[in-house]
């Protein structure tokens, strides 16, 4: 069961991996307006939260049960899809920092009329399905929490910063779908 965990999540990040780095448009020169510093914060909690993941290990005697790995093997898969898809409709408007670039569009279409931020929706599948296959069930929860602060301080910005441009419409599509938890507002 171990090895079947461990290629679960090395090949679900990979999978996942993949299109932020051949797919997504990078180095663009339009004008944008961009808000770094919470971008910032939010990916370093993130980041942390991945880490601490991965270092709070389960004991490496103790076998890892099917019930562990089953909801991995559903959540791995499941997060690259949505990254793939995500990061294909969001086409030019693909960013790392919070901005908004000065022809930017409102998307609304693919995982997006799922969830504001099918990104993070995904990263935080990803987190899920690592911790399960490695991490002491404490450490899963306070790295879970880690995620939420720092996902929440880049959905803030980001939601800011589209109120700003779209108004009215993006209101509207705020209270008709979650941020990056299905059915959560």
């Amino acid at each position: 069961m171990q090895l079947l965990g461990w290629m679960i999540v090395m090949v679900s990040w990979l999978a996942w991996a993949y299109p932020f780095i051949f797919h997504a448009p990078h180095n663009q020169k339009r004008p944008s307006v961009t808000v770094i510093g919470p971008t910032r914060i939010g990916l370093l909690l993130e980041s942390l939260a991945i880490f601490l993941a991965f270092v709070f290990h389960l004991p490496t005697e103790d076998a890892i049960s099917p019930g562990r790995v089953l909801p991995a093997l559903l959540l791995g898969p499941a997060a690259a899809v949505m990254a793939w898809k995500a990061i294909t409709h969001l086409g030019k408007q693909f960013r790392v920092h919070a901005g908004l670039y000065h022809d930017h569009e409102l998307v609304r279409t693919g995982p997006y009329s799922i969830v504001r931020h099918p990104i993070y929706t995904s990263l935080l599948a990803m987190l899920l399905c690592s911790s399960l296959v490695f991490t002491q069930w404490l450490w899963v929860a306070i790295t879970t929490a880690i995620f939420i602060i720092g996902t929440e301080i880049r959905v803030r910005s980001e939601d800011a910063l589209l109120e700003s441009r779209f108004g009215e419409e993006f209101r509207q599509y705020q209270r008709q779908v979650s941020a990056y938890i299905p059915f959560i507002r």
